[in-house]
């Protein structure tokens, strides 16, 4: 009885109080680890909020919570006795099958993370981007949401829209009205020019300075066309472009200007047959 309580205090000993022990410190490698975890992943998000948008930076802490307690998880396995060389080549491998097969997404996301930072555009804003015109509806992670001038909403990929060219129409307080209006060859010059002055004039909507410029332009086939550029305050852009296209056609009909149409003269020559 003896030899069988000495060998099993042995067995104890050198087999399953190192397991014992081994198991406790995985564990509380785990739950301290766990917590520290979520201490630095707070204070990594609080880092972020004060330079990101908080969707960005509410993205990323969780993405590194994610990875620091894949460390802890794998340290608490390797306390354990467990080979993890070969756990972190496969997580590897899988990782780099996922990377490949998102790579779309991530490209997105990527994009989409280059937009919260640099801000090319907010809320709000109307926006001419990857082929598509619209107001920012909502700046997502992978996407931006618009929504057209006959109120369509548009999803556009965020790669789409940081692979090309963004033009912005909002982000300036101000923006010219470029306008063109042809007139007959036989109309005083002078008086089209004192006529469009007129209704510019009269538009409060119109910035004095910079002024308005009115110019010839062009000497085309059928009319002399001249150039109206007028300087408006960003949010009466429309109103102010289709207002004047209205009020000067009314003010040359009132002051018998004539607005010509492509015409073509034809001429018949009588031919002798005798």
């Amino acid at each position: 009885m003896d030899e069988v309580a000495a060998l099993s205090t042995e067995f104890v000993e050198q087999n399953l109080m190192p397991y014992a022990f081994n198991l406790l410190t995985a564990v509380l490698i785990f739950i301290i680890g766990k917590w520290v975890v979520g201490r630095l992943a707070s204070f990594m998000e609080g880092v972020f909020k004060r330079k990101l948008d908080p969707t960005v930076s509410s993205f990323l802490a969780r993405l590194a919570h994610i990875a620091m307690l894949g460390f802890v998880i794998i340290a608490a396995i390797d306390r354990l006795g467990v080979q993890t060389t070969s756990l972190i080549a496969i997580f590897g491998a899988a990782g780099l099958a996922v990377g490949l097969a998102l790579k779309d997404s991530l490209g997105n996301f990527a994009s989409g993370v280059m937009i919260l930072m640099f801000r090319p555009f907010k809320i709000g804003d109307y926006v001419e981007a990857a082929g598509t015109a619209g107001t920012i509806k909502e700046i997502r992670i992978f996407a931006t949401l618009m929504t057209s001038p006959d109120n369509k909403v548009i999803m556009v990929p965020n790669g789409s829209i940081m692979s090309g060219n963004i033009v912005n129409y909002s982000t300036m307080a101000t923006r010219r009205v470029d306008l063109k209006f042809g007139v007959s060859y036989s109309a005083d010059l002078s008086k089209v020019k004192a006529a469009i002055l007129a209704v510019l004039e009269a538009d409060e909507r119109i910035l004095k300075d910079p002024a308005p410029n009115i110019a010839v332009a062009e000497l085309a086939d059928s009319s002399v066309n001249l150039i109206v550029r007028p300087w408006v305050n960003t949010p009466d852009y429309w109103a102010v472009y289709w207002g004047t296209i209205e009020a000067v056609k009314r003010r040359f009909d009132d002051e018998g200007i004539a607005i010509p149409f492509p015409q073509m003269d034809v001429h018949l020559d009588k031919v002798d047959m005798t």
